[in-house]
C-alpha cells in the first residue's frame, strides 16, 4: 500500500433501517476503476460484494465483466450513497493455518500502523415490534464489521473490538492512547472513534 495518510468516514455505519428504506452501497453500482493482477486498469461503473470477494464493473455501455479478488490489486469508487471516495485492496490473508488468499479490504487509515475494515450485511429481528404480536416479527438489515490492524512489515491482526485488546495492539504508546480515548470519551468499537484513534497513534 501506498505511505499516504487516508481517512474515510462513514457517515451512516451501523445504522439499522427497516430492510425496505435501507440503502446499501455493496448494491449499488459507483463511478470507479480497478487495477487487475496484471497490471491493466480498467474503468466504469463497479460494484462490490465483500462476502464473495467480488467486483462487478460495467464496461462498453452494457457488457459486465466480474473479477474475484484473486484478480484484483486495487479499486476505488466514489460511493454515490455516502458521497465520498473509498479504496479497496485485495490483501493475502490466512484463511487457513498454511493457506492464504486474497480477499477485499476496505482502507480506513493508512500509515505506520493501517486501519481496514471489511463489512457485511446482517439481518436483526425485533420481538417487540407489534408485529411480533400480531404475526411475523419485523426485521431490519443493517451493517457489520470488522476491523484489522496492519503494520508496515504486513502483520495484520483482527481486531475483536474489546478496548483492552485496542491497547494491546497500539501498545507501543498505550498510555498516551488510552489517555486519548479517555479524554475524547471516544468509542473503541465505532469506526469514527476507532479511526480518529489509529490517526492519533500514527502522529505520536
Amino acid at each position: 500500500m501506498a505511505n499516504k495518510k487516508l481517512i474515510v468516514l462513514i457517515v451512516c455505519a451501523g445504522l439499522a433501517l427497516p430492510s425496505w428504506a435501507q440503502e446499501f452501497s455493496s448494491r449499488t453500482f459507483h463511478k470507479g476503476w480497478l487495477v487487475t493482477d496484471s497490471q491493466d486498469t480498467v474503468r466504469g461503473d463497479l460494484k462490490y460484494d465483500m462476502e464473495s470477494n467480488a467486483v462487478q464493473i460495467i464496461v462498453e455501455k452494457e457488457r459486465v465483466n466480474t473479477y474475484s479478488s484473486k484478480k484484483i490489486l486495487y479499486f476505488e469508487i466514489y460511493d454515490s450513497i455516502l458521497k465520498a471516495y473509498r479504496q479497496f485492496y485485495a490483501i493475502p490473508y490466512q484463511v487457513e493455518s498454511n493457506y492464504k488468499v486474497p480477499i477485499l479490504f476496505e482502507v480506513l487509515y493508512e500509515g505506520k500502523i493501517s486501519l481496514l475494515v471489511r463489512e457485511k450485511i446482517v439481518i436483526t429481528t425485533d420481538p417487540y415490534s407489534q408485529a411480533y404480536f400480531n404475526g411475523p416479527s419485523a426485521t431490519s438489515e443493517r451493517l457489520s464489521f470488522t476491523y484489522y490492524f496492519v503494520d508496515t512489515e504486513g502483520k495484520m491482526v483482527m481486531y475483536n473490538g474489546k478496548k483492552n485488546h485496542l491497547f494491546e495492539i497500539l501498545d507501543k504508546n498505550s498510555a498516551k492512547v488510552k489517555e486519548y480515548v479517555k479524554s475524547n470519551k471516544l468509542k473503541t468499537d465505532e469506526m469514527r472513534d476507532i479511526v480518529r484513534i489509529t490517526a492519533f497513534y500514527n502522529s505520536l
